[in-house]
């Protein structure tokens, strides 16, 4: 199970609302519960629940910091579900759309089609376990296991993919966010935990990808200083004392 736990650094380090939080959490409890008392295929629902959060909080990410190109990956959506999307203030508003059919947003960060129809296959396990069908799939924890790492295979190539939205997400923040007298907080900490992290559901993952950005590359911005002032802000907030 501890190799399970890995799934949590790829989950976001805030939430919106409690609700979320909550909702998480309740899927980490029913994970944790089934799979100590040998309910292996029980516990693989509630890890692909926790899993299908992960790739709405990346198709979010998405959303958010590519709005046109997402829109148009939309064109074939029914009308009504393209509006609700659009409109949406939540990542769990995707669950709106078919499991398989929302993993295809994953072209917008160049996955291609063997890879998606990789990642579609996970959901037509999770039907299958799902279904009353007479079958138990996972019945051994070992069976569990090595799903559980094939899925953590999949969330880190999906993650990869996702770093050039996280960076242009964090360049941006840096870019727009450098002044405290114009900024919505003064403090930096304050604005980085709220206008970074909370609002675009940034992971641990997604940190790591901020803490290797090179601030060199705002070196010719008249701002400059004030940018790394926050840039450091973050560094020291964020950074993991490996030694």
């Amino acid at each position: 199970m501890e190799e399970a736990a890995e799934l949590s650094n790829y989950l976001p380090l805030s939430y919106k609302s409690p609700k979320e939080q909550e909702y998480i959490a309740f899927l980490w409890e029913s994970f944790e519960t089934n799979y100590i008392h040998g309910k292996f295929q029980f516990a693989f629902l509630a890890y692909h629940m926790l899993t299908m959060s992960f790739v709405y909080f990346n198709i979010w990410q998405i959303k958010q910091t590519r709005p046109d190109d997402f829109e148009n990956a939309m064109i074939g959506f029914n009308k009504d579900v393209e509006k609700e999307l659009l409109a949406a203030t939540s990542p769990f508003t995707f669950w709106r759309i078919n499991e398989s059919s929302v993993m295809r947003f994953f072209k917008l960060i160049g996955c291609d089609n063997s890879k998606i129809g990789s990642y579609a296959a996970l959901v037509k396990e999770r039907n299958d376990t799902a279904h009353t069908n007479g079958n138990i799939f996972f019945s051994t924890q070992t069976a569990l296991d090595n799903k559980i790492t094939e899925v953590l295979r999949i969330v880190a190539e999906i993650q990869n993919h996702s770093a050039t939205i996280i960076e242009h997400c964090f360049r941006e923040f840096l870019l727009h966010n450098h002044d405290p007298e114009t900024r919505e907080y003064a403090d930096a900490a304050d604005q980085i935990r709220e206008v970074l992290i909370h609002a675009n559901y940034l992971s641990q993952k997604d940190v790591e990808i901020c803490l290797k950005f090179d601030i060199n590359t705002f070196a010719n911005e008249a701002e400059f200083p004030n940018i790394k002032l926050l840039f450091d802000a973050f560094v020291d907030l964020y950074s993991v004392d490996e030694t």
